[in-house]
């Protein structure tokens, strides 16, 4: 057993420090799939009110399931946003949490459809489909979603028994070992693409104790538009945290700034940076998922984030100065400088 644990951790286990910007990228998919999910709950319930609204009584079940369907679409919207900006050290755990709430939230629909409604082939399908689209949309431990998996099989193998026969079980226990199989598969190639990144961070290095500064293999990095390093700037500012359109276009161009006018430029700085970082081949560094634009620290070495992390060395280098050609990173000085002092 022990044994078994230790191969286990070898080749699966990514510390949750390592997965925070997974964990981000968790929560936005979540908003995504939880409003959408949200819309889909909330219209069933008003149609079954509507259509049966002289006969109740009979369709209590599916009010309550649809009522449940919603207020966990509900949560995990409202959870998401409200966790935004937790710490990385408790980003992973946190952001992960609404995603097995949606996980849960399938198997619950797949038992639903195939005993209260009476279709076990949808029941199975929806069973199958959740798994896949988890899979191919978050990241989360292989151990838990066996676990989601194995509860929700075993819920409705006497119906798929009963329904399919023995061939029929057979394939469905089938789907899920391949899932499992997947969802351990996908967790090694992330400790690989994090091990990656590891390396890349001895190159790809930021300064911003003084002027802003982004460098990799020791050169700086040149981009074709002017305020391309002054979007990175400002990422690198928000350490992982998403920030939105509105935001960036209100940060570059001014409070006053006019999206409609200036999404376009916003557009072609996105451009350049991706093509920049691509010729250079750096990887997962700049990140944009749904109108949402972050840095990954975890992809580069940065004297702010070693400052916040508590590293002697990056306390002892700071001088008073923090990215000082941006006027939003004066209040930021102030803050370093009262750290400094605590230390």
């Amino acid at each position: 057993m022990t044994n078994l644990f230790d191969g286990y951790r070898k080749h699966y286990h990514i510390p949750s420090l390592d997965l925070a910007d997974a964990a981000e990228t968790n929560r936005i998919h979540t908003l995504v799939i939880s409003s959408l999910l949200f819309l889909f709950g909330l219209l069933d319930f008003i149609v079954v009110v509507l259509m049966h609204y002289d006969n109740l009584g009979q369709y209590f079940i599916s009010l309550v399931y649809f009522g449940f369907y919603t207020i966990i679409s509900l949560f995990c919207i409202v959870y998401s946003r409200k966790i935004k900006n937790i710490s990385r050290e408790k980003a992973y755990i946190c952001k992960t949490i609404p995603v097995y709430a949606l996980i849960c939230l399938g198997i619950v629909a797949s038992i639903y459809s195939f005993y209260i409604m009476g279709h076990p082939f949808n029941g199975v399908l929806i069973y199958c489909l959740t798994g896949f689209i988890s899979l191919c949309t978050f990241s989360f431990s292989p151990i838990s979603f066996a676990i989601i998996l194995t509860a929700g099989i075993a819920a409705i193998a006497p119906g798929i028994y009963r329904h399919f026969g023995p061939s029929g079980l057979a394939d469905s226990i089938l789907a899920m070992v391949l899932m499992l199989v997947l969802s351990m598969y996908k967790r090694s190639e992330e400790k690989k693409y994090i091990t990656l990144l590891k390396k890349q961070k001895k190159n790809l290095v930021v300064q911003t104790f003084g002027n802003f500064t982004l460098l990799y293999e020791n050169k700086v990095i040149k981009f074709s538009r002017s305020k391309s390093p002054d979007l990175i700037a400002y990422l690198i500012y928000k350490n992982g945290s998403s920030v939105k359109t509105k935001e960036l276009i209100s940060i570059l161009y001014g409070d006053n700034a006019d999206s409609a006018r200036y999404g376009a430029s916003l557009r072609n700085l996105i451009v350049d940076i991706k093509h920049t970082l691509a010729e250079l081949e750096v990887q997962d560094f700049f990140i944009s998922e749904y109108n949402n634009f972050r840095i990954n620290p975890e992809a580069v070495k940065c004297d702010w984030y070693d400052f916040l992390a508590g590293d002697a060395s990056a306390i002892k280098n700071f001088t008073g100065e923090f990215m000082s050609q941006y006027s939003w990173a004066e209040d930021v000085t102030g803050f370093l400088e009262m750290k400094a002092m605590e230390k």
